[in-house]
């Protein structure tokens, strides 16, 4: 009987692969399906990104620090491995934007940076008074042309001009993506703008009528709920709970595929020590400079060696309370582009996740690193904290050393869903369907970065396989 088991073989302990693994599994045990599944990971830990440094009581992100709660994948395997009761929502307070030296409150009912109310975008000091009578020509011009892919920068300037991207829309989106507005996929990040702008015609008014009004809560502004949910216990306590829930004998740690090979009716997968594994059916939870590199063979990859990927680095100062004199009434700051700044954003941490920072303590997360500026993410730890420092000095009077700091250098980690993404990504799985028939890619690289979407990607693919074997 054994030798009628198929074998699935997942590339990437990421969380996509574990997702791949977790849901893999349950569907062989709840069905009773004769199927054997090898999870082979490079590094010698699961989890990818998703890292977390417990110190002093202090509990830091390396990676992302939380997710969308309205992506709510991540909160049913939150629920299926039992770290339900550790999901914890953000504090939501002021959010500012650094230009000019200076920080600006986010205008009132700006969505993403888009205005939907008036009164705020006219009184801020984010922005001169030609550069809002620009944004208001957002209310007469006509849509963009149906169905065709722009770059976001190109969307956004169209509509709301150059001053409003540069000192607003451009800090906001370029921190989710560590990438370039101007190379970046309108229809791949945010297609939802461009849905809105189809429908309506005027961003402004469209993002005004499909947002749900929020009642005016002066008072309990702070008590008020955020849009992020984290775990108390940090994101690796969700990889590691995840991982407890799998047979152990399927993952296999430290081995890097380097090849895989289509013989005519199965697998084979090359490890880097010489060893090979044969499989039924692939699902290549990696990024796609390494999918390329293991289907080498098959130059329908070849698209993804041009896709660019950025590093960037995140910097966690711990300090006591009173080494901030002039603390700011808010939970952090990004960074317009056009200031000479070297930090993109700044997460006061203690503010925003209060579970993270011991009593008379603060924890501030800095990202530095993004499109066209990254050589900051190879300098020493000592030389990007120095230069974080004098940058934080600039906006806060800090009087004493941090108590610790932690980089955390994440090199060639943001994949770029440049203009035309999806449709390469089409191109290449419809090759894949005729060539490579039962590989399916799951992860970042693909359909989007966050953790929910590679989580979402990951049941995906089991789906896939599960078809594929039938």
């Amino acid at each position: 009987m054994a030798e009628d088991k198929k074998k699935v073989v997942i590339v990437g302990g990421g969380i996509a692969g574990l997702a791949s693994a977790f849901y893999l599994q349950k569907m062989i045990l709840e069905d009773h399906l004769p199927i054997e599944i090898q999870l082979i990971e490079s590094s010698h830990r699961l989890g990818g990104k998703l890292q977390t440094v417990r110190r002093d009581g202090y509990t830091i992100e390396r990676g992302p620090d939380s997710f969308l709660a309205k992506k709510t994948s991540i909160i049913k395997l939150a629920k299926e491995v039992g770290m339900e009761g550790q999901l914890v929502p953000n504090a939501t307070g002021k959010s500012y934007v650094l230009v000019n030296d200076k920080l600006h409150a986010m205008p009132g009912g700006s969505i993403m940076g888009i205005p939907t109310e008036i009164g705020p975008f006219i009184t801020t000091g984010l922005f001169s008074v030609p550069g809002k009578l620009r944004a208001a020509a957002d209310f007469i011009l006509p849509r963009s042309e149906s169905g065709k892919d722009q770059s976001l920068g190109q969307f956004f300037r169209r509509r709301l001009g150059d001053e409003v991207v540069e000192n607003l829309i451009e800090p906001l989106l370029s921190g989710i993506y560590a990438g370039d507005i101007d190379q970046l996929s309108l229809m791949s990040t945010f297609p939802q703008f461009y849905e809105v702008e189809q429908k309506y015609r005027s961003l402004i008014m469209g993002m005004k009528r499909t947002t749900p009004s929020q009642p005016k809560q002066k008072d309990t502004m702070d008590k008020k709920k955020g849009g992020f949910l984290t775990f108390r216990t940090g994101l690796q306590s969700f990889v590691e709970a995840i991982e407890a829930r799998l047979n152990p004998k399927i993952i296999l740690k430290g081995h890097r595929v380097d090849k895989i090979i289509k013989s005519e009716h199965d697998y084979e997968v090359l490890l880097n020590n010489g060893e090979s594994i044969k499989a039924d059916t692939i699902i290549a939870a990696t990024p796609h400079q390494i999918t390329q590199s293991m289907f080498s063979d098959y130059r329908f990859f070849d698209p993804f060696k041009s896709v660019p990927s950025t590093s960037v680095a995140t910097v966690a100062l711990a300090f006591p309370e009173e080494a901030i004199k002039n603390d700011i009434d808010g939970t952090g700051f990004v960074v317009s582009r056009n200031s000479d700044y070297s930090i993109t954003a700044c997460t006061w941490t203690h503010k925003k996740w209060e579970h993270s920072t011991p009593k008379g303590k603060v924890l501030l997360r800095c990202y530095v690193g993004r499109a066209g500026d990254e050589t900051i993410v190879d300098l020493s730890d000592d030389q990007i904290i120095k230069i974080v420092l004098d940058d934080l000095k600039r906006t806060m009077n800090i009087t004493l050393n941090p108590d610790f700091s932690i980089v955390s250098r994440w090199k060639k980690s943001m994949p770029q869903y440049t203009v035309g993404h999806k449709q390469r990504l089409a191109k290449i799985q419809e090759h894949m369907k005729k060539e490579l028939p039962g590989v399916f890619l799951a992860g970042a690289s693909y359909g989007g970065v966050g953790v929910p979407d590679c989580i979402d990607q990951g049941e995906t693919a089991v789906q896939n396989v599960l078809e594929f074997l039938k």
